[in-house]
């Protein structure tokens, strides 16, 4: 693995972590909306990442690597509807027959943990891009 490519992963743990950051903070900016234009309660996103091959196919074919280096990418934001809560209050303009009002399935304090280890995460992927930059100004230095 060269420096290149040990940026590239940086970087692409740097976008996977600010897109986790941007749904956790939409998750947390909708925690009381009662309807959506889809209709009915906000449902609460997540973000789906999957590790893919960091070089091309070819480069991985001449490496005698056991287990190449990878990335991550977001595959997708997914909805979740399981779990919404029911409140009962009749003078809500949201509120069925029985009174009964859907809230969103937001839990403030996991998102904000959640909130929190994705920063960390961003933070940690910060550090090791800034040292693979440094390595690589070291060793252009070297040249001199």
């Amino acid at each position: 693995m060269n420096l290149l490519s040990s940026m590239e992963i940086s970087a692409s743990g740097l976008t996977a972590q600010r897109i986790r950051m941007n749904v956790i903070a939409e998750n947390l900016a909708n925690v009381q909306t009662t309807r959506t234009p889809q209709g009915g309660p906000y449902l609460r996103k997540s973000v789906v990442l999957e590790a893919t091959p960091a070089e091309d196919f070819q480069n991985l074919l001449t490496t005698d690597w056991t287990s190449p280096a990878e990335k991550v990418e977001v595959v997708e934001i997914v909805e979740d509807g399981r779990g919404l809560k029911e409140e009962y209050n009749p003078g809500h303009p949201d509120a069925n027959q029985e009174g009964i009002v859907l809230l969103p399935n937001v839990n403030p304090i996991n998102e904000m943990v959640n909130l929190v280890v994705t920063s960390r995460s961003f933070d940690a992927n910060v550090a090791a891009f800034n040292a693979s930059k440094s390595m690589a100004l070291r060793a252009l230095e070297i040249g001199k």
